[in-house]
């Protein structure tokens, strides 16, 4: 009667399932090598489906690099399974003709080959509720054009990790429409040197988050998210294309990488094209020590204030502030000398070891800096961490 079944082997998998008598099958988790399960895997699945099965969790390991083929007849109509995630780049779906998932709320597919574009077309399009897709792929080399039209989504995340069997191969890209959408995340250093990445209707995104892509050829990932109200996005202003005569005029709070080249001047633009943003973070999210020497390019710093900074900007967080670089200086100043609303500033600076005291100083002497130009805000707690 035991509704949820979990086996990290395949030892009585179909001994379980037949004598399994649950109303309902709540979860099936099965984690197994291709070895210990070949050519019962899909068995299994049908008798877990027969039960009225509404979570699926399957992740398959290989020794020899072959590959479990789930076929769309298993799944040509199945009314009852709300989640499943297949883990495994060793699961190949190939889908000639569109599944029927009628209650499929979330699926999560984590290095799954799929076998064409037929198949990622027939897949999706016969989940008609799905909420939530989660995609990480290395490159797949079968499908050209990677295509998400799902009227009903309203979480896409797309992960794309680069093949060192690939590098230089990157051919084809994504194409998303998905008119429900309220978030979407999109990042991996597979996106360098594809094709393409299109986003045609996301007119309800709320919140997006866009790291390290880089270098696509035909791509429209900032002019689509201008209906957004939150954004962090960790990428250089050289690498993607900015929106002319777009604003992001619903964007209530912002986070910026400041590791990216020319950070600032995507600050800029954004800071522009935000007029009610109210809530700014920016962080170092590298993971070595910066050269400090290496020169930089110096930032423009505009004439004016931006509207934002005049009149709606309440927050300011800085994690990791780098006090010994002049460009994160500067747009601190500028930043504290011209958001007149601001309330609370808050700056994380980079650890230093107790021992280099010539550093401590001089990070003390850039706080108090800071604390000076705040001053003149009478209404902003400055809070240094």
């Amino acid at each position: 009667m035991v509704p949820k079944l979990k086996f990290v082997s395949a030892e009585n998998v179909i001994k379980s399932l037949l004598l399994n008598k649950a109303p309902v099958l709540e979860s099936f988790h099965l984690k197994t090598n291709f070895g210990d399960a070949r050519d019962r895997i899909e068995t299994w699945l049908a008798i877990a489906f027969a039960r009225k099965l509404r979570e699926l969790l399957l992740e398959v390991d290989s020794e020899h690099d072959d590959l479990v083929t789930l076929s769309s007849v298993l799944f040509s109509y199945n009314d009852t399974l709300e989640i499943l995630v297949l883990r495994s780049c060793y699961i190949h779906l190939e889908f000639p003709t569109r599944v029927r998932m009628l209650c499929l709320r979330k699926l999560h597919l984590y290095g799954v080959l799929l076998n064409d574009e037929a198949s990622v077309c027939n897949l999706f399009g016969g989940c008609p509720v799905l909420e939530d897709l989660v995609v990480h792929q290395i490159k797949n080399i079968n499908v050209g054009t990677f295509t998400i039209e799902v009227p009903s989504l309203q979480r896409l995340t797309i992960y794309q990790r680069k093949s060192s069997s690939l590098e230089g191969k990157e051919k084809g890209g994504y194409v998303i429409n998905a008119p429900s959408l309220r978030y979407l995340s999109i990042e991996g250093s597979g996106f360098d040197g594809l094709e393409f990445c299109l986003i045609e209707n996301a007119p309800e995104l709320v919140e997006a988050r866009i790291k390290d892509v880089s270098d696509i050829t035909n791509e429209n990932i900032l002019e689509s998210l201008t209906s957004a109200k939150h954004l962090s996005l960790h990428l250089s202003p050289l690498e993607i294309k900015y929106p002319s005569g777009k604003i992001f005029y619903q964007l209530l709070s912002l986070e910026l990488s400041t590791n990216e080249k020319e950070w600032w001047n995507l600050l800029s633009l954004m800071l522009d094209a935000s007029p009610i943003l109210q809530i700014l973070k920016l962080s170092d999210t590298s993971c070595s020590e910066k050269d400090c020497t290496v020169n930089r390019k110096k930032w423009n710093q505009p004439n004016g204030a931006p509207e934002c900074l005049l009149y709606h900007l309440e927050t300011l967080v800085w994690t990791r502030y780098e006090w010994q670089r002049e460009d994160e200086k500067e747009v601190a100043t500028y930043i504290l000398e011209n958001a007149r609303r601001l309330k609370k500033a808050t700056f994380a600076a980079k650890p230093i070891e107790s021992k280099e005291f010539e550093k401590a100083e001089k990070r003390r002497e850039m706080l108090n800096e800071l604390a000076s130009v705040v001053k003149a805000l009478n209404s902003c707690h400055l809070v240094l961490e």
